[in-house]
């Protein structure tokens, strides 16, 4: 059996090399249907890594939990119709972000915010800002490299030292003639040494004033227990909030429901971002974190939790878009030079019909005519699919660099090329194949 295969491969190496223009283009099909798929995976798989890369840049793992500061008119006059005292929870705290991350599994990062609105003097230059504390899982979670200087050290974010990080915008406007690291900048009532500067974001003003989001280069990032420390904590009770508390009780029903419309935001923290490590827990921890927290506000949902639904489904949807486009473009490549092999495989066969009636009439069994057929065809596919795939590739970084898009070429997209053309040459081989191994001997030793 094995010397009748090496016999008939022989037979078919030797047609093919005998026959070269016939063969090569023959193979022109699956050149150009294998160099197609492999330079559309590349640019495929690169541009939905792009795609992907910039849904995951706003969060398609994280959880954000927000502080509800307002109440409703409706929830304001069921409290002041009650006869029970409304409730009371400490509000969202960084003892929550603690609780979260040392009970709930499947987190890899969490990120407690606050938010204070401040103005920076330097230089006798005064400007409004945002005064942000963070921890250091801020920048990694929102996406932010830093240009020079460093992170906060562990000892700074403990004892709450007097350092800041600061935008590109802030850089730009009061440091454009030296280097801001290790320099002095007032925010509020602290002056904070600059330990680092944070890479430039690209938000245009359109999009600030459209998308009401903030011009991140124009905020002071500090460690959040030196925002606690040296600049306010509205988890503590102070003689202000007693005497406006005592206001209140004094007042009429309605003085008391335009005071409660203005209550004042008793959270500690202003954010929480939750940021798990894999997609598909997304919504059992939402569920488990929103669950252990109403828990320790003592029933009182004074908090939103908020999962990035859209954009879950945005990946899942861009994942079967590209699928169904590159299945659909390789399939159609694929069958093209399948059937261009077939078609000039019947043509050899019409050729070689007096070879073929001579070799059944000395002996030769189907099979080793249909082995032979197969093996040129065969031969015809492998050998036009490396090609192809050596095509593909220099296509793929053609474009790439001509046309500036993001290619990736993976192991797996070669080895479905080449596997495919193999199948190809296989099944659109085996019509010619049988073809010829049912004709009549003695017809075919006739034939002119």
């Amino acid at each position: 059996m094995i010397e009748k295969a090496i016999a008939n491969f022989s037979l078919a190496l030797e047609a093919v090399l005998a026959n070269k223009i016939r063969s090569l283009l023959t193979a022109l099909g699956i050149i150009f249907g294998v160099a197609a798929v492999i330079a559309m995976l590349g640019i495929g798989e690169g541009a939905q890594q792009e795609i992907l890369d910039q849904i995951r840049l706003i969060g398609v793992n994280n959880i954000v939990i927000s502080p509800v500061v307002e109440q409703t008119e409706e929830d304001l006059q069921a409290d002041m119709g009650s006869a029970q005292k409304p409730k009371f929870s400490p509000g969202l705290s960084l003892s929550d972000a603690e609780s979260i991350s040392n009970i709930i599994p499947g987190i890899a990062k969490i990120s407690p915010e606050i938010i204070l609105d401040k103005y920076l003097i330097t230089n006798g230059i005064r400007r409004s800002a945002k005064l942000v504390g963070v921890n250091n899982y801020y920048f990694d979670i929102a996406n932010f490299q830093l240009a020079k200087g460093s992170l906060f050290s562990e000892r700074q974010m403990e004892d709450g030292d007097r350092v800041c990080i600061i935008g590109q915008g802030i850089e730009t406007r009061f440091f454009s003639e030296q280097d801001p690291i290790d320099k002095y900048i007032k925010v509020g009532n602290q002056w904070l040494r600059i330990v680092g500067v944070l890479e430039p974001r690209l938000i245009t003003d359109e999009n600030i004033n459209r998308l009401g989001i903030r011009n991140y280069n124009m905020d002071v990032y500090v460690p959040i227990n030196t925002v606690l420390i040296r600049y306010r904590d509205r988890s503590l009770i102070t003689q202000a909030q007693i005497e406006a508390a005592k206001q209140d009780n004094n007042d009429n029903q309605d003085a008391s429901v335009s005071a409660a419309q203005e209550r004042k935001n008793y959270h500690q923290i202003d954010r929480l971002v939750v940021q798990t490590a894999e997609t598909n827990t997304l919504s059992r921890v939402a569920e488990v974190a929103s669950r252990m927290l109403e828990r320790r506000h003592y029933g009182m949902v004074d908090f939103e939790v908020t999962i990035p639904e859209m954009l879950i489904k945005q990946q899942q949807r861009t994942n079967q878009i590209f699928n169904i486009v590159l299945g659909a473009l390789a399939g159609i490549s694929l069958l093209v030079g399948g059937i261009g092999i077939m078609n000039i495989m019947l043509a050899s066969v019409m050729e070689r019909i007096k070879e073929i009636g001579l070799r059944l009439a000395v002996g030769a069994q189907k099979t080793d005519i249909i082995g032979q057929f197969l093996f040129e065809a065969i031969l015809i596919s492998i050998s036009g699919g490396l090609v192809g795939i050596i095509l593909g590739v220099l296509i793929a970084m053609s474009i790439s660099r001509i046309a500036d898009i993001p290619t990736v070429i993976t192991p797996f997209s070669i080895i479905l090329s080449f596997g495919v053309a193999a199948t190809v040459g296989l099944i659109f081989g085996i019509a010619p194949a049988r073809r010829a191994a049912n004709q009549d001997p003695i017809t075919s030793l006739r034939y002119e």
